[in-house]
């Protein structure tokens, strides 16, 4: 079989496509033809070396957080051959090699099974980046969100704002806030439905959140981009919000004003992936399968690339910063 694999930390050009062998299922395991891979700002964190060593195994590594595929040898694990089945295996990508291959060995509580209703790229859109799984978690565990509280979750293209918004809106948001960088950008994102896009070209956070809550600030705010931003979406806030710091696409580190957090007494959460027990982060994972099935939203997807162009699909993610997820295809090496 085919994998992308990187002996050594650096840039974009130390993802190769190599010949591997075929995985050996363990006593309880299936074996999964991978159709569909995940490309997340995490692959990227980690093969530039920006991860605690701590986390990660030792190289070589195979990329990849999660995947969607087909179980093709079913061994003991009680699941039928043919089963379609999202791959959500922890650590994947980091402390044990990922889904940036064509067959995988996995034990079936990392597997779930899925319905005709949900297509593989649908699913996979939803997985990628873990957005979805993420907004719902740090919702529902961390900020104790109720139905009529608003959310500002910047950055509508990436995984976490885009699955935010959705996430947000089926809590029950009042009013879900995001950002675009650019004007066709937000453009693009009110013409898919994204209705409360602040246009950071044109307007700053602090003064878009001001007009579109009428100055009262937001209940929450979900920030996986940090930097510059971090400053502004704590200031945006409303009494008694709730910050969560979730992601660091456009840096780790920003200027606060104290008084932001002292005078409106609010409360800050950091955000990990790992952070919830396995029961509650697999009940995450079905309510959003179950919302994915009833057609309540649809992830958007950038782009698809073929496993041989993952170098590229990594660097459009992270330099084009693109609407939508960015998605590797097995069906095609070439």
């Amino acid at each position: 079989m085919y994998g992308i694999q990187y002996r050594e930390h650096g840039g974009y050009d130390r993802l190769r496509l190599v010949e591997m062998d075929l995985p050996e299922p363990a006593p309880g395991q299936a074996l999964v033809r991978v159709t569909v891979s995940t490309v997340s700002p995490l692959d990227d964190t980690v093969r530039a070396g920006r991860m605690s060593p701590s986390l990660c195994k030792p190289l070589p590594l195979v990329p990849g957080g999660a995947a969607v595929g087909v179980v093709v040898d079913a061994g003991a694990s009680g699941l039928p051959e043919g089963t379609r089945v999202a791959i959500n295996g922890a650590g994947r990508g980091l402390s044990t090699d990922g889904t940036w291959r064509e067959y995988i060995a996995e034990y079936p509580g990392a597997l779930v099974p899925l319905p005709d209703e949900v297509s593989d790229r649908q699913m996979a859109a939803m997985l990628a980046g873990a957005g979805y799984s993420t907004a719902y978690l740090a919702l529902t565990e961390l900020a104790g969100f109720r139905p009529g509280q608003s959310v500002l979750a910047p950055g509508v293209g990436g995984a976490v704002g885009m699955g935010a918004v959705h996430v947000a809106a089926q809590l029950g948001a009042s009013r879900v806030i995001s950002t675009a960088s650019r004007t066709e950008k937000a453009e693009r994102a009110r013409a898919a439905g994204f209705d409360d896009v602040i246009d950071l070209s044109r307007e700053s956070l602090r003064d878009g959140v001001a007009r579109l809550t009428d100055g009262r600030g937001v209940d929450v705010v979900l920030d996986g981009v940090a930097g510059p931003l971090l400053g502004e979406a704590i200031g945006s806030l409303a009494h008694g919000g709730t910050y969560i710091a979730i992601g660091y696409s456009a840096g780790t580190r920003g200027t606060i004003d104290v008084t932001d957090l002292m005078w409106k007494t609010a409360r800050v959460h950091g955000y990990k992936f790992d952070m919830f027990p396995d029961d509650v982060t697999r009940a995450a994972r079905q309510t959003l399968l179950d919302w994915l099935t009833d057609k309540r939203f649809e992830p958007t997807v950038a782009k698809e690339y073929p496993l041989a162009q993952a170098a590229e699909a990594q660097r459009h993610l992270i330099e084009d910063r693109p609407f939508g997820r960015v998605l590797l295809t097995m069906d095609s090496k070439d």
